[in-house]
C-alpha cells in the first residue's frame, strides 16, 4: 500500500487571522500547513525546505509579497504560488502572473475558493511533475 505524500502548504500573511482562519481548514483537507506572520521567517524557511503551494500576502512589512514570491519561485520553480491581497489591482495582479503566480484572490475570500485554487494548483504540479 502507497502512501501518497500530503501536499506542503506555506501560508504568509502579517495579519495573523488569516493563518488562524486558514491553517485548521487546510489540516482537515489533509495539507501539511505552515503558517507565517513574518516574511522574514518565511523566507528563511523556503531556504531549507521547498513547499508544494505558497500562500502569500503582498503588502508586508519587511520583504514585501513580490520579493518573497520572486525567492520562492527562485529557489523551486515548481512550487505554485497563490497571492492572497486586500489591495487587488490589475497592475499588482499583473505584476504577479509575470512572476509566475499561479492564482490570485482578493481578500476578503471564502474558504471554498481558497481550496479550489489550491486543488487547481495541486492537479498542474501532478501535470507537470
Amino acid at each position: 500500500m502507497t502512501t501518497e505524500q500530503k501536499t506542503t502548504i506555506l501560508v504568509l500573511d502579517d495579519e495573523p487571522i488569516v493563518s488562524k482562519r486558514l491553517k485548521p481548514s487546510l489540516i482537515k483537507n489533509g495539507y501539511e500547513v505552515e503558517t507565517f506572520v513574518r516574511s522574514v521567517d518565511a523566507l528563511s524557511r523556503i531556504r531549507e525546505k521547498n513547499f508544494d503551494i505558497i500562500i502569500t500576502d503582498l503588502k508586508m512589512e519587511g520583504i514585501n509579497g513580490m520579493e518573497f514570491l520572486t525567492e520562492a519561485k527562485r529557489r523551486s520553480p515548481t512550487t505554485e504560488v497563490i497571492v492572497i491581497t486586500g489591495f487587488a489591482t490589475m497592475e499588482t495582479a499583473r505584476q504577479s502572473f509575470s512572476r509566475g503566480v499561479f492564482d490570485f484572490l482578493a481578500k476578503p475570500f471564502k474558504l471554498g475558493e481558497i481550496l479550489a485554487v489550491i486543488r487547481k494548483a495541486e492537479v498542474r504540479r501532478k501535470n507537470n511533475g
